[in-house]
């Protein structure tokens, strides 16, 4: 079973029907993204994308300056990190919740910046790399760790067949 998948997003519209196909299988199990990109490459565009889909209510917003925002208004609970301005000490605190937030099939968590863990994620995960082609343009390279992930990575891959 391959554990990875890229798709070649041409434009927000596909990037909001790839938001609305994740999140309609995410919304069943709560897991973990991590998210991976340059800055501008559409990473907390991604997420709004999503918010959108779980049914948050909330206005949706990069945390990168608070390293946590948290939405309980939507069919899950939607943690959204951001390691990018982390020191050593304070990525081991939110890591050491970031497991206990991922255990539950009623939360997603996802951490933008995740490149900046240190390698310490939770085994059980999604990580998707968003690369910048151009202006509407990216490319998303999916892995699944882990074998709920590989079942979800599965069922995404059916959304494009």
């Amino acid at each position: 079973m391959n554990n990875t998948f890229n798709l070649h997003i041409k434009n927000i519209d596909d990037t909001d029907k790839f938001a609305q196909n994740i999140a309609q299988i995410v919304s069943k199990t709560g897991g973990l993204i991590c998210l991976y990109g340059d800055i501008g490459a559409g990473k907390t565009t991604f997420v709004k994308h999503l918010a959108k889909y779980l049914e948050i209510k909330e206005k949706v917003t990069s945390p990168s300056f608070v390293i946590l925002n948290e939405y309980h208004s939507g069919k899950i609970s939607l943690y959204h990190f951001d390691l990018y301005r982390l020191e050593r000490e304070g990525l081991e605190s939110i890591l050491d919740e970031l497991h206990e937030y991922t255990e539950n099939d009623k939360a997603l968590a996802i951490i933008e910046w995740a490149e900046f863990s240190s390698g310490d994620l939770p085994e059980n995960r999604l990580e998707i790399e968003i690369k910048y082609v151009d202006e509407n343009q990216r490319r998303f390279f999916i892995k699944a760790f882990g074998v709920k992930n590989i079942k979800i990575l599965e069922l995404i891959k059916e959304f494009y067949k």
